[in-house]
């Protein structure tokens, strides 16, 4: 599973035991492919390639379709496995496949890998970034990558959504990131969507958000192997890109889950971190590790252009009072009151300008030890209300 949030959702991968048991949907990665896309800032780029992913069955009239946007960290794989013998299943299998909430027996569920997607190394993701080719030079693009932006990662997807047929799209949903997209549909392409379900995600970076955005980017920046982006063919910036992840990993989980997890136990016995300035504490240990399992298979580049991507949000382009003038899809909002990256305090802001402009809203919140985690591996609680959003 490949993850935003959690940055490096490698923890996850050790320590997430809340998924529910995957019933054996087997998933094919295709890849997307426009000759060429004109960013939201004005460059054309040639050769735009994104993976996708598809659940279920697309009907003869093509009304059955839901999109899911993924979150920082993540890619397409939003439910089932590539292959019987994977380790896990996609990350919100909880609520997608066969007789789930999002019931692939009824629905044609397709997800997309975003524009410079941080999983450069991962086989069963493709993406356009810095580090692809650019065809005018032969080169990797490196920072003469054009920054983009949600409005650029939903324009891709349309064009996808587009090439199979698809006007409209029964409901679109992710979780963080995957929230920021589903209120950009919604805003941008308010007559595309006819649903919104954006989980533990806000409809505009406020200052908070963008400082603490920053903080994730900056042990990237201070690498001097980063070199200021030009280290393609080099040695590559891994500390700072593995230190980042464990900032975003830190963030995404709750004090419930580190203090009820590691507590101040030792990484090693015996190595007493009052001891030695090299002796850890388990809690940095687990992130350490983490993070450098995670750095391997992402790039640098791509995480600070994902930085910058969510610094820019405000769905439509333009303010959140601006999107909730233009949203006309019913919103199912589902958030966790521990979230520390999305707190609970800035969905309020959401959900009451939602309100305030007339739109039809439920919120919905789930609970645990993971705060801001909980949206993408403890989403079954919510499976109740993503039924009766779908069903109304």
């Amino acid at each position: 599973m490949k993850g935003w949030i959690a940055g490096a959702l490698a923890v996850a991968g050790m320590m997430v035991t809340g998924m529910a048991d995957a019933q054996e949907l087997l998933v094919e990665k295709k890849v997307f492919e426009l000759p060429s896309y004109t960013t939201q800032g004005g460059r054309t780029l040639k050769n735009v390639k994104v993976g996708w992913e598809s659940y279920g069955t697309l009907n003869a009239d093509k009304s059955n379709a839901i999109l899911i946007c993924h979150f920082f960290s993540a890619n397409s794989h939003a439910a089932g496995k590539y292959a019987a013998a994977d380790a896990a299943p996609g990350y919100w299998d909880a609520i997608i496949g066969p007789g789930k909430a999002i019931d692939t027996n009824k629905y044609f569920v397709l997800s997309a890998d975003s524009l410079v997607n941080l999983n450069t190394g991962d086989p069963k993701t493709t993406t356009t970034g810095p580090a692809s080719i650019d065809p005018d030079t032969g080169k990797p693009y490196a920072l003469d990558f054009p920054v983009v932006t949600i409005g650029d990662f939903v324009n891709v997807q349309k064009a996808l959504v587009e090439s199979l047929g698809i006007k409209k799209l029964v409901m679109v949903a992710g979780p963080s990131m995957g929230a920021l997209q589903t209120y950009e549909w919604a805003a941008s392409y308010p007559d595309m969507v006819g649903k919104a379900m954006a989980v533990i995600g806000a409809a505009e970076a406020d200052a908070q958000l963008i400082a603490w955005l920053d903080v994730w980017a900056a042990p990237i920046l201070v690498d001097p192997n980063w070199n200021k982006g030009d280290y393609y063919g080099k040695t590559p910036p891994t500390a700072g890109l593995a230190k980042a992840l464990t900032v975003v990993t830190l963030q995404a989980n709750h004090s419930d889950w580190t203090n009820g997890t590691f507590g101040r136990r030792p990484a090693k016995e015996g190595e007493d971190p009052g001891k030695a300035l090299g002796n850890k504490f388990q809690v940095q240990s687990i992130l350490d590790n983490a993070g450098e399992a995670r750095a391997k298979v992402s790039d640098a580049n791509h995480f600070l252009y994902l930085v910058k991507a969510n610094q820019l949000y405000a769905a439509g382009g333009k303010s959140l009072t601006d999107a909730m003038s233009r949203i006309k899809a019913p919103l199912l909002i589902v958030n966790q009151p521990k979230d520390l990256v999305f707190p609970d305090e800035m969905i309020q802001r959401t959900v009451a300008e939602a309100k305030k402009a007339g739109r039809d809203v439920t919120h919905v919140t789930i609970q645990g030890a993971r705060g801001h985690l909980d949206g993408v591996i403890s989403m079954k609680q919510a499976e109740g209300a993503v039924k009766a959003f779908l069903e109304k």
